[in-house]
């Protein structure tokens, strides 16, 4: 009968060959999991990061349409200036929206997670279903309801709160109202999210503890409802900071400009790839520096 072979460590050594060669493989196998990953992020994130932060340090050749690599710095001084006003009413429409989003978003949600019962599912389904259409024909829709003729206008102007030759179209009004419907649903879900998770007993014991229903609203369902806030509010105000659609197609031009309205038309109309990179850039920075502060100011750090 043969005996097997058992190998024995050699004295003061390591253990036999083949384990340690499993414990390698165990240890690398993370790390080969994240090489895909890591590969799409590199070719569809951090390569065009890099690819843009190069255009924006071009210059352009004199009487061309072509661009040298001249590492030019002072572009984002020069850009940042010339085009303040445009920043200044991207992040002041955005924050307008976001806020607005909000005031009408809360009340949605906080009824849909605790007060629509069987209505639930059906709810949840007409917050998305403006996905189902068009962004485009979405906000065209605001240039029928906010018309001259439209049931808006018309009531506004009845109850003389708009002037008989005051047109709502082509306004920085127009332009806010669409970015806030558009972003709606950005705003709702999370709330509803963040709402629905909250241990009923929680409100219970703030009734118990005598109070009302405003004071439990503020003492207990808002601050845990917290996440939910800061979600939405982000998920809303940053692709809103950046928007152009609602400004091209419901302002005027330039009086209700917005930077990426600058952007579109440096990059596709004036054909000046440094500008529209540099700007791009400015944005980024500027939408990361005001997220970094809220979250911390919000105390939410662990959302980051």
């Amino acid at each position: 009968m043969a005996i097997a072979q058992v190998s024995q460590p050699q004295p003061g050594g390591a253990p036999a060959g083949p384990s340690v060669a499993s414990g390698r493989s165990r240890g690398l196998t993370p790390y080969l999991l994240l090489v895909p990953g890591m590969l799409w992020l590199f070719a569809f994130f951090a390569a065009p990061i890099l690819s843009l932060a190069g255009t924006s340090l071009q210059t352009r050749i004199p009487g061309t349409d072509r661009f040298i690599q001249s590492w030019r710095v002072a572009n984002y001084l020069d850009y940042a200036r010339e085009y303040a006003t445009q920043f200044g009413r991207s992040f002041g429409y955005a924050a307008i929206a976001t806020l607005l989003a909000l005031l009408i978003s809360y009340p949605l949600a906080y009824l849909i997670a605790f007060r629509a019962g069987r209505w639930r599912n059906l709810l949840l389904v007409l917050v998305v279903a403006p996905f189902f259409c068009s962004f485009i024909l979405r906000t065209l829709a605001w240039k029928q309801i906010l018309g001259d003729d439209a049931f808006v206008v018309r009531t506004l102007k009845t109850l003389h709160l708009l002037g008989q030759t005051q047109s709502l179209t082509a306004t920085s009004f127009a332009v806010v109202a669409g970015i806030t419907y558009n972003f709606l649903p950005f705003m709702t879900l999370p709330l509803y999210s963040s709402l629905e998770r909250i241990d009923p007993r929680l409100h219970e014991a703030g009734y118990d503890l005598y109070g009302n229903g405003f004071t439990v609203l503020r003492k207990v369902t808002f601050p845990l409802s917290m996440p939910g806030v800061v979600a939405g509010t982000l998920l809303t105000f940053i692709p809103a900071a950046g928007d152009y659609v609602n400004a091209t197609l419901l302002g005027r031009q330039p009086g209700t400009q917005m930077v990426g309205n600058v952007i579109q038309a440096r990059f596709y109309g004036l054909v000046d790839y440094p500008a529209a990179a540099t700007l791009s850039f400015i944005l980024m920075a500027a939408i990361l520096v005001l997220v970094m502060l809220y979250i911390r100011r919000a105390g939410t750090e662990e959302l980051v």
